[in-house]
């Protein structure tokens, strides 16, 4: 099992220099841009900060899912096929974990995060 962890941690650490590392800053900007409409959209109608709402709403949890998968969805998509390219280019095996944990950690950890932060921001505007 230590093994496994170790080549995930290896494999993850080889893609920041190997080729298509662009992706590591345009998949975390297009996700903020999702982001940052969202969280407009939010302030605009008075609705709490994304992962505030989504851990203590539990009648919207669901639907707050939902619409966020809607607005990054393809996002993700596009990242998970990137990654499982660059896999293929460069170790000549696809690892769908890998790709999935890698697409996950470009594109959905910084929309869920920043787009709490955007609607901060733009309500106390």
């Amino acid at each position: 099992m230590e093994e496994f962890f170790v080549r995930i941690g290896q494999h993850f650490a080889d893609r920041i220099h190997g080729p298509m590392n662009l992706r590591f800053i345009m998949q975390p900007l297009v996700a903020l841009f999702f982001a940052t409409r969202a969280g407009l959209r939010d302030a605009r109608s008075s609705e709490s900060p994304y992962l505030w709402a989504i851990f203590t709403t539990d009648r919207r949890r669901r639907e707050l899912l939902g619409q966020g998968w809607r607005d990054v969805g393809k996002a993700f998509m596009v990242a998970t096929m990137l990654d499982a390219a660059y896999q293929i280019i460069v170790l000549r095996w696809i690892y769908p974990g890998e790709a999935v944990l890698a697409a996950g950690a470009l594109t959905l950890l910084p929309y869920f995060v920043f787009r709490g932060v955007a609607t901060r921001l733009f309500r106390s505007r």
